[in-house]
């Protein structure tokens, strides 16, 4: 694979402020948002201009999940519109459904409004399927966007292939909702916009205790305090133990990726020519698509291990020759990992930690659209919004039970799974 490949891509071609202030001394503000990754910078955006507002990272801005994602903005989650509607009832599960589907226009609007330039790309996801079962599986996916006026277009196996620039697919649907973007640059462009709008953002300035103190919350790190009148947690897939139990409701997997350098014409003109991004209906997706400079990204599940080494893209490796045999001579030049956190029930939380304390917890693989909009709806709340008003549930805080065995069980879960999808695509 290489002797020279380096880590993330983004890391490598990042643009953006990256010299933030460590906190030092004591801080007054009406809110306080731990964490700087898209769900604490969504928020931190959101109010900046209305309430005073203090970010706290506990490393630099786009360093934990956010800056190690695929990139690609998805609308909606992994229930289909018809069962959310189902889960949520009907006056929730339609509001719920819209504002799900609407993650496309959060985010490109955020990026236009205020010219934040990130590589973004607006034309759309491919979601093709690995086996007739799965093809139906989606053909209804479409449909019940479809109905709802999302623009949607199921493909026969023959238009997928082109759009991918692979045969391996038996079809597919195409949501023109959806684009792609470079994380890291996008994550730096909303925590400067933040700051230049009003906010105090703060890098290398991990929060050490989180407490009420007089009906306000004081939060201390090494070099200072910030006292709130409310506080925002949107650390994700890095939450430590700073809220007692918050970390014990999802369970931590690693998504690994890899890219190319830019390819050739002679290579790369026939894979997803269009510019869509794609992920597959694998139960252990398959996530891929091409950057700016034409280069070719690759993702999967990583190892069980914050530290990816070369030897573990074996998988994505493979899936890159299954799918497109013209690069099998073509090497990586970079791979790196992130967490995702995974929920029980497969749905994102917002939760009421108390009186004037939120988080959101838990995207799925799914953070780069949802992150800035329940970012946003955690803003709202702050600043006083009715919980009715927003369009999405607010539950209470529940530990998976049995925790300490989670990870014994996502282990064989993935094992499972990659026989599963084996016996499938055979």
């Amino acid at each position: 694979m290489g002797s020279d490949m380096q880590g993330s891509l983004w890391e490598a071609t990042a643009q953006g402020r990256t010299d933030w202030p460590t906190l030092r001394g004591d801080v007054a503000t009406d809110v306080a948002v731990i964490g700087g990754g898209f769900t604490g910078c969504g928020a931190a955006l959101a109010l900046a201009g209305r309430a005073r507002v203090a970010l706290l990272e506990a490393a630099e801005i786009g360093s934990g999940g956010s800056g190690r994602t695929g990139g690609q903005v998805i609308p909606g989650l992994k229930y289909d519109p018809d069962e959310l509607e189902r889960m949520f009832g009907p006056e929730l599960g339609p509001r719920l459904v819209e504002a799900v589907g609407s993650v496309g226009d959060e985010v490109f609007g955020l990026i236009d409004r205020h010219g934040i330039a990130c590589d973004a790309v607006r034309r759309g996801w491919l979601q093709p399927a690995i086996s007739p079962r799965t093809l139906e599986l989606v053909r209804r996916r479409c449909e019940q966007w479809a109905r709802r006026g999302a623009p949607v277009v199921f493909h026969d196996r023959d238009r997928i292939a082109a759009l991918v620039g692979s045969t391996i697919y038996h079809g597919g649907w195409e949501d023109g909702r959806a684009g792609h973007v470079q994380p890291l640059t996008l994550n730096r462009g909303l925590a400067d916009t933040a700051a230049r709008l009003g906010a105090q953002v703060y890098a290398r300035s991990p929060v050490r205790s989180l407490q009420r103190d007089g009906g306000r919350w004081r939060l201390v790190t090494a070099g200072g305090t910030v006292t709130a009148d409310t506080v925002l947690i949107g650390t994700n897939a890095y939450t430590d133990a700073l809220w007692p139990g918050l970390a014990r409701t999802v369970v931590p997997m690693v998504s690994l990726q890899a890219a190319t350098d830019p390819l050739p014409p002679e290579l790369g003109a026939a894979i997803l020519p269009q510019g869509h991004c794609a992920s597959d209906t694998r139960r252990l997706l398959w996530y891929f698509r091409r950057d700016a400079a034409g280069r070719l990204l690759m993702g999967g599940r990583g190892p069980f291990r914050d530290n990816v080494l070369p030897e573990d893209l074996v998988n994505v490796r493979a899936a890159v020759d299954r799918l497109f045999p013209q690069l099998r001579a073509t090497p990586f030049r970079y791979h790196w990992g992130g967490k995702v956190a995974m929920t029980k029930d497969h749905l994102p939380h917002l939760h009421q930690l108390a009186p004037g304390a939120w988080t959101v917890i838990g995207y799925n693989g799914r953070g780069v659209g949802l992150g800035p909009l329940l970012g946003r709806f955690m803003a709202e709340l702050a600043l006083g919004g009715k919980p009715a008003d927003i369009p999405f549930p607010i539950t209470a805080m529940k530990p998976i039970l049995g925790y300490p065995f989670t990870r014994t069980v996502a282990r064989a879960l993935v094992r499972y799974y990659r026989y599963l999808d084996k016996r499938e695509t055979a």
